[in-house]
């Protein structure tokens, strides 16, 4: 489920007019929402070719979407009629991005596979443009391994997958799974456009996932930071043309070959790698980073029939160090405050003592929406005094709200 800021509707920005856009239409009651979105492609001064299923003509007729798009729908793949033209070569190439709406299970099976067994496929596999996915299924389908397989092995090829979002569905069951709405395709994509239509890339910098701080070789002192939300947080920045570096801890997390990602294990090599790859326009810091080091690490495995002290001492603070440097100091400066108590009370301390833009405050006590969880709930803090509380929903979600709030302030 993707959500906008309001800056967004205000905008008198177009950024479709004269875009081409190939819209995929598959087998999926959700088909009948593809007739929405081509009312608004075209509105927008769009022009909109589209390729219809055999399945999906059993939702919407040819007719029907000849009638708003004003172009001929195309079905065949081998179509004596335009053999000439070869059709699934000339309509990549025509296209400036391919929009499947709806994306049933068995298209995001065939594409993963890289599959061409009729016209939409072979299209997909024959284009260079960037394709985007409005996945729609029950949500047992949505859930079930296989389909969580394919579209990670989509992403991994850099197709934008938008939405599903979570509601009641036709077949009586509620859940995730539904399409996303016409409408707010139309921004995702406008927003995209928008991005890749600056001159000047924005760059970002995110930070997620645990340290480690070794003892010996074998023993760490670490803590249970999962990564998600950073990584969340990285992949939407992306989405939204960011020219996006990930500096990660130790996970067990995939990212999208569009992402830089640079992998350390302490948060001194965090601290060099952040450093290294400044300046960028905004930084967030999500990672949890440790503070302390142990002061003199063993060079071999520590013996258990040992008495064991540890001396530590302090690590660079990668946060206040960046905020505080003058010469590369990014335009937005993001943290993370990782709390058990006094949430409030200690995020506003934190915002203050490490000179940022944002503290985003969670309380990482509740196992719901703490480390590992797929959701969260947190409070953003600015220097402002600004105070946004987003009530819980799943990371990537969250994710999507914070990196609109970025554009909004750094537009």
């Amino acid at each position: 489920m993707y959500f906008w800021s309001s800056w967004y509707f205000n905008s008198d920005m177009n950024n479709f007019e004269s875009k081409k856009i190939l819209l995929i239409i598959c087998g999926g009651i959700a088909a009948y929402k593809s007739l929405e979105l081509i009312r608004l492609f075209n509105k927008k001064g769009a022009s909109v070719k589209t390729i219809l299923t055999k399945s999906g003509e059993k939702f919407v007729t040819p007719l029907s979407i000849t009638s708003l798009s004003k172009n001929r729908v195309y079905s065949d793949l081998f179509d004596y009629k335009n053999e000439a033209e070869m059709d699934h070569i000339s309509l990549s190439r025509w296209s400036d991005l391919i929009l499947i709406a709806p994306a049933t299970a068995n298209t995001i099976a065939k594409l993963s596979y890289g599959l061409s067994d009729d016209l939409a496929s072979t299209v997909v596999l024959a284009s260079d443009k960037k394709v985007f996915l409005a996945p729609a299924m029950n949500v047992r389908m949505w859930e079930h391994p296989s389909n969580k397989d394919n579209l990670k092995k989509l992403k991994n090829y850099g197709y934008k997958i938008i939405g599903p979002e979570i509601g009641d569905m036709a077949c009586g069951e509620y859940g995730e799974g539904k399409m996303t709405e016409p409408e707010n395709i139309l921004r995702y994509l406008e927003d995209y456009l928008k991005n890749i239509k600056n001159k000047k890339k924005l760059k970002a910098l995110v930070t997620a996932g645990p340290t480690h701080e070794y003892i010996d070789p074998v023993r760490y002192i670490g803590n249970k930071s999962s990564g998600k939300q950073g990584y969340e947080i990285a992949k939407s920045l992306n989405n939204n043309g960011f020219e996006t570096t990930l500096i990660s801890g130790p996970t067990s997390l995939d990212i999208t070959p569009e992402i830089n990602i640079i992998k350390v294990n302490t948060a001194e090599e965090m601290f060099e790698k952040t450093l290294k790859n400044l300046p960028v326009d905004v930084a967030i810091f999500s990672a949890a980073v440790a503070d302390w080091k142990v002061k003199n690490i063993k060079n071999n495995k520590i013996k258990n029939n040992n008495n064991l002290n540890l001396e530590f001492e302090k690590n660079k603070d990668i946060l206040a160090h960046v905020s505080k440097h003058n010469s590369l100091r990014p335009k937005i400066v993001i943290g993370f405050s990782a709390e058990t108590n006094d949430l409030i009370e200690n995020s506003k301390k934190k915002l203050q003592d490490k000179s940022c833009d944002w503290i985003i405050a969670n309380d990482v006590s509740d196992s719901n929406i703490g480390f590992g969880s797929d959701y969260n709930e947190v409070i953003i803090f600015d220097k402002k005094n600004k105070i946004e509380k987003i009530h819980k929903s799943k990371k990537n979600e969250l994710a999507d709200k914070i990196v609109n709030r970025i554009i909004s302030e750094i537009n």
